[in-house]
């Protein structure tokens, strides 16, 4: 009866935390298929006759960054709904938004059918996809620690950052098996779009699962309470950015970035960047939930202080294993296996930390944005400044400084203390990044 009782008590925190990360999945296998396929996007929208295959490149990642600088915006419009109406509502429409868009864009005339009108479409599309992005983490980050069963928001956050993982190798996979099916010139005129399309079976089965949720007990059970001071809240949002954005810039440069600078500076072939792709992922997704995990017992921040502090020490040295021409391929693949693998040292811990920054009243909005700039600067622009960077220097090394230097940056904000260090109660938690997860104070039904 005992056993029967808590299986029943579990259940909403278990669809809770299959509806939240569903979504996210859904969003990082679509941004992970357009970082993968960023050559062909780039030949097919960015590159009319004539022009150059680097310019072309730098045309795609400038749309690729103009996305991400419009999540901040769908984290304040989608986070204020949240806070305010609710989680569940606000995850049903940015699901929905992000799977027709994602959808259109593998429909979408190319420059040799519409010209100059062609990339100012997927332009578009790609800044709805950021506005739902944007909405997307807050809420579903809310809706999975929220639910958590004591002493385990480390553990359920670290699905989000696990469905990340599994969204990107799912778009390396769709990627590769159609780069092994398909020839150069299929891949080119119409495999690309594939992909994309699939994103529409994918994202009606999200839509049913988030029908199907419940709010969360913390959101219900608030009480009314004077407003916070929006100095401390700002102050917040932008500590929280700094902590992830280690996280944000060296995930990219890593894990999303890889195969066209692979392809772009060290002359890789498609299929060689893709696999190099798919072992990182591996490695980000092997450690994500361990350390998720782990911080549960001895506190975020020394899980992910260990990850930026690996980052900025092995990210130099781990390119240089891939440039070496007498590098083993063994070698090279283990290379690229750690390196996901630190990354994901910081991305298990990393929604949790966040989440526990904020009160309830203020928590979709305060996360989501906090999430949402550091990925804007240090994601969305990954692909465009490195790109750049490398081309105008012709140092083969940026990737590997521009995340190191963003981790060592990380750590520093992780020693600083949040406006609401200490607030615990029905309004919600905050900052246990210093400590271990205590036990969620919010009340069980």
């Amino acid at each position: 009866m005992e056993t029967e009782r808590v299986s029943e008590d579990r259940r909403p925190s278990v669809r809770a935390l299959v509806a939240g990360s569903v979504g996210n999945f859904i969003e990082w296998y679509e941004f992970g298929v357009y970082g993968y396929f960023a050559t062909v996007i780039a030949e097919r929208f960015f590159t009319p006759a004539g022009g150059g295959t680097v310019e072309g490149l730098v045309k795609t990642y400038a749309s690729f960054a103009l996305a991400f600088f419009f999540r901040p915006v769908g984290a304040a419009l989608f986070g204020r709904l949240g806070d305010r109406i609710g989680r569940r509502p606000v995850l049903i429409l940015v699901i929905s938004l992000m799977t027709v868009t994602t959808a259109l864009i593998g429909a979408l005339p190319t420059y040799a059918t519409v010209g100059v009108l062609a990339p100012w479409l997927l332009t578009l599309l790609r800044v709805l996809q950021g506005l739902s992005a944007g909405g997307e983490f807050g809420g579903a980050v809310a809706v999975m620690t929220e639910f958590a069963p004591p002493g385990r928001r480390g553990l359920y956050g670290a699905w989000q950052s696990f469905t990340v993982a599994l969204g990107l190798l799912g778009g390396a996979g769709v990627a590769a098996v159609l780069a092994s099916l398909l020839s150069e010139i299929q891949l080119s005129a119409w495999g690309w779009r594939l992909p994309f399309l699939l994103a529409l079976p994918m994202g009606l089965g999200a839509l049913w699962l988030r029908l199907r949720l419940d709010e969360t007990p913390t959101f219900r059970e608030q009480e009314p309470a004077e407003s916070l001071p929006a100095r401390d809240v700002a102050w917040a949002i932008a500590l929280g950015a700094g902590r992830v954005m280690g996280w944000a810039a060296a995930g990219y440069a890593f894990l999303v970035v890889l195969p066209s600078y692979l392809q772009t500076a060290l002359h890789a072939t498609f299929r060689e960047a893709l696999t190099a792709t798919v072992l990182a992922n591996l490695g980000f997704a092997a450690t994500i939930i361990p350390a998720g995990l782990l911080s549960d017992r001895i506190g975020r921040r020394p899980v992910m202080l260990t990850g930026a502090g690996l980052v900025v020490v092995l990210a130099v040295p781990l390119l240089n294993l891939l440039q070496n021409q007498g590098t083993s391929t063994l070698l090279k693949g283990l290379a690229v296996l750690l390196a996901g693998a630190i990354v994901g040292l910081m991305a298990g811990p990393g929604p949790a930390l966040l989440a526990e920054m904020f009160p309830t009243r203020v928590r979709c909005t305060g996360l989501g944005l906090a999430y949402a700039l550091s990925n804007a600067v240090f994601s969305g622009c990954a692909g465009l400044i490195i790109t750049e960077a490398v081309k105008r220097t012709g140092n083969v090394d940026v990737p590997a400084y521009y995340a190191a230097a963003a981790c060592a940056v990380s750590m520093l904000a992780l020693f600083k203390k949040t406006a609401f260090n200490g607030t615990v109660g029905k309004a919600g938690w905050t900052d246990a990044g210093d400590r271990p997860d205590v036990g969620n104070v919010v009340r069980r039904h």
